[in-house]
């Protein structure tokens, strides 16, 4: 358990040797990293909690829950995440946990209808081109519903369909402290 300074004081399961998590997974365990992406959205709703205050939220990919649990504690009325991992979904209950918040955890939406919510958040579902063309179909078909976007440029990112709003500096994944940091921008996605 790591807390991330800065990010509204999140608290964050990580895969160490000593934690066990990391023998859970087949694969890396992304899941127990904030990506860029997911670390710009957090710092934008830090810097502005309105966007999702009162909201029903999604958030979608969500890994380890940072970003659901980030709005959670900025006021959303309701969170969902989705995630197709089933260890991602695990850490991610206990992610909201260790932070005080509740979020109903569901299985992958990409080829379904959107839930009904007010604001779709997604943070780096854009860094392979397979997975790309899924999260843009779903944000197409989720339409009228605003959906907020982290990421620092990733080949596959719609930036024709998008509109930057804001930009953070943040870490890649793996990025050790002293390395510049990169640009994560948050873009809203046009209608």
């Amino acid at each position: 358990m790591v807390q991330l300074p800065g990010l509204l004081g999140l608290r964050h399961h990580v895969a160490s040797p000593q934690s066990r998590l990391s023998k859970l997974a087949e694969g890396p365990p992304y899941w127990a990293y904030l990506w860029p992406g997911g670390a710009a959205l957090v710092a934008h709703i830090e810097a502005h909690p309105e966007t999702v205050r009162g909201q029903r939220v999604l958030d979608l990919g969500a890994g380890g829950g940072l970003v659901g649990v980030a709005a959670a504690k900025a006021g959303a009325r309701v969170v969902l995440a989705s995630e197709t991992d089933p260890v991602a979904r695990e850490v991610l209950s206990l992610n909201a946990a260790e932070n005080g918040v509740a979020i109903e955890v569901l299985g992958d939406l990409l080829d379904g209808a959107a839930p009904s919510v007010d604001l779709i958040l997604v943070g780096d579902l854009f860094y392979e081109a397979s997975l790309a063309a899924r999260v843009l179909a779903f944000l197409i078909r989720a339409d009228p519903i605003p959906a907020l976007i982290g990421d620092i440029g990733r080949a596959t990112l719609p930036a024709d369909r998008l509109e930057a709003l804001a930009s953070y500096p943040v870490r890649d994944v793996g990025e050790a402290a002293g390395q510049p940091l990169h640009s994560g921008t948050v873009f809203r996605m046009r209608r």
